[in-house]
């Protein structure tokens, strides 16, 4: 039984008439069946025509992962709505902003949430510019400014999650622990969607929590998972990282920014593969995938163009750069975006390529390597640095937690690499020894100017490392 063409709910349906008792979701020791979520799904859907909500209207979201969030996505296909996923560490200043711009009609929220989404509710202004099709309003992280929301199709989320499905090899045997946050595409769109609309089974954390991370492997036995940097991170240099039964996990997935080669050698250490996936908001995100039998043999590359998606490389003046060197990464396919919302002729998605703004390389394998982002390029006397190059080198010292580079100004080189240490906890920091380990693995024109230790990183809700924050952070006072 093959099934039908069309958006995620075809798919989901085909999944549901395949055996309604099947397991769906895992929510602590809750189990939704196939038959459980679809009743969730109507409940949404009730709610919300219930609310006078239909086609053309937005609908935002606000609360922890959750089935009725998942559900509500589902919901909107249904009734020809878009979901607006709201971040909820956000201050209500900046949902309120997030809600105007995307023209939401109105704001769901879980319990926890409620007394956050009532304060939000005043800030709507109906009116969306959406189109038949349009199911997802996506707003980026804000890294480098004013968020911006990325309107993807109900045909578009389907494209990336064969994509997903096919590089990652879901099928109705995988079990994914889906702890980073639905509000973002990473969250939702790389693994939860896609175990989901291909049989397998999902066990669903509110938020990431290391210890309950922990306790998800140890009890559940997931054959996969999401992970970002930041949490990575705190597995690693969690007390229970070196006696974890980690066995049932197939691979990992890791992504969001530049993966630091000391986090991937630790995972691989424990015998565990870690797949890198690199996309962006605007990309659904599935772009360039690792393959998890690969993961071992290529550690630190982002991997291949994924299935029905077109990568080009392009240098500064256009054109495409000389072997071995960076250019930024154009992505093309059906899971990209339809375009900004309300920001139709944004110069970063224009003759059907989105321009990211980040660089990689690509080998004669075409497996890509991406080493930052173009905006944080530091070009000192005239020469290139890129900031994961000293990142990587630091992060694996001991008695480094974090560390991130920026480039500030300079009178004399134009502008020169700053160093951005959080120190593990209970460790000495010293900048000497920071440096003497970078001698002869370096060259000097890459070397910090300056090496501050700071107590934490400004980061995003995806444990993303917001540089232009940082950057104002370590400028000197005058």
């Amino acid at each position: 039984m093959n099934p039908p063409a069309g958006g995620l709910d075809q798919l989901w349906r085909h999944q549901l008439a395949l055996d309604p008792a099947a397991p769906a979701l895992h929510v602590g020791t809750a189990v939704f069946s196939r038959a459980d979520f679809e009743a969730e799904i109507g409940r949404q859907r009730a709610a919300f025509v219930a609310a006078g909500l239909g086609a053309g209207h937005v609908v935002a979201w606000l609360g922890s992962n959750s089935p009725s969030m998942i559900a509500a996505l589902f919901a909107c296909e249904r009734i020809g709505a878009v979901l607006l996923p709201l971040n909820w560490r956000l201050a209500a200043a900046e949902l309120g902003a997030i809600v105007r711009h995307g023209g939401a009609s109105r704001v769901f929220a879980s319990a926890e949430h409620q007394a956050l989404a009532d304060r939000v509710q005043a800030d709507l202004e109906p009116g969306a510019d959406t189109e038949p099709g349009d199911l997802l309003l996506a707003y980026t992280s804000g890294t480098t400014g004013r968020p911006k929301g990325a309107l993807h199709t109900a045909a578009g989320m389907r494209a990336n999650a064969e994509a997903a499905t096919a590089v990652q090899r879901i099928d109705t045997g995988t079990r994914a622990l889906a702890s980073l946050p639905l509000f973002h595409v990473g969250g939702l769109c790389i693994q939860t969607l896609p175990t989901l609309l291909a049989g397998g089974v999902v066990q669903l954390q509110p938020r990431f929590e290391a210890t309950a991370w922990f306790d998800g492997v140890a009890h559940w036995r997931p054959s996969t998972t999401v992970l970002v940097p930041a949490t990575m991170q705190a597995l690693i240099s969690h007390p229970r990282w070196a006696v974890a039964d980690l066995a049932s996990l197939k691979f990992v997935n890791s992504g969001s920014s530049v993966v630091p080669r000391p986090l991937i050698d630790a995972f691989h250490a424990r015998g565990v593969p870690v797949a890198q996936v690199y996309g962006a908001t605007e990309t659904g995100p599935m772009s360039i995938a690792l393959d998890p039998d690969q993961a071992f043999e290529h550690p630190g590359k982002a991997g291949r163009a994924v299935p029905g998606v077109a990568i080009r490389l392009v240098g500064a003046d256009g054109s495409e750069p000389a072997p071995d060197a960076a250019g930024e990464v154009l992505v093309s396919g059906p899971n990209v975006m339809r375009g900004y919302h309300r920001e139709h002729d944004h110069p970063s998605f224009r003759d059907g390529w989105f321009h990211s703004g980040d660089l990689a390389r690509v080998d004669a394998d075409g497996f890509f390597e991406v080493v930052g982002r173009a905006s944080e390029l530091i070009i000192s006397g005239g020469e290139n640095i890129y900031p994961a190059e000293i990142e990587n080198l630091v992060a694996g010292l001991d008695g480094v937690a974090e560390c991130a580079v920026v480039g500030l100004p300079d009178a004399r080189w134009g502008e020169v690499p700053v160093l951005a240490v959080v120190a593990a906890a209970g460790a000495r920091f010293d900048p000497a020894a920071v440096r003497a380990a970078l001698e002869g693995r370096l060259a000097r024109f890459k070397h910090p100017q300056r090496i501050v230790q700071l107590d934490a990183l400004p980061k995003t809700a995806l444990g993303k490392v917001q540089k232009a924050a940082l950057a104002e952070l370590l400028v000197p006072p005058s």
